[in-house]
């Protein structure tokens, strides 16, 4: 686990602060962007995983979606959202501090956009090709 003092969602820098309104949860602009205004929603207590967070830690993560997609959609005006986490190191977590990423979609970013998350498999990713179930 990413010790608190040495974590960049407990101590981020503030340069990287999107929205910093919430009791429970901030967002931060993510330091490896995938796309133009791609934004990270992170409780403020450190916790590694969506189970060590509290009800009201989850409930709140799941609140400030809409206002982080709002604040995208001001500054970037994409074309659609993914929206997802990572929980733990075998499904990609990087950071061991729990952050659900808010990532803005634009016509053309990609070839052919159908899938979406399901890409995490590519094997299984373009189920409408026949491919494994």
């Amino acid at each position: 686990m990413t010790a608190a003092t040495d974590c960049p969602f407990c101590h981020p820098d503030p340069a990287r602060l999107a929205w910093d309104e919430a009791p429970l949860v901030r967002a931060l602009w993510d330091g490896f962007p995938v796309s133009p205004g791609h934004a990270l929603v992170v409780p403020r207590r450190h916790a590694a995983g969506w189970d060590d967070l509290t009800a009201a830690e989850q409930q709140a993560l799941f609140d400030a979606i809409g206002r982080v997609r709002e604040l995208i959609a001001g500054r970037h005006a994409p074309d659609g959202f993914n929206v997802g986490f990572n929980d733990g190191p075998s499904a990609g977590q990087t950071v061991l501090h729990f952050h659900l990423h808010v990532i803005p979609r634009y016509a053309g970013d990609a070839p052919d956009p159908r899938g979406g998350v399901r890409w995490v498999l590519p094997h299984k990713a373009a189920y409408w090709q026949g491919g494994k179930k």
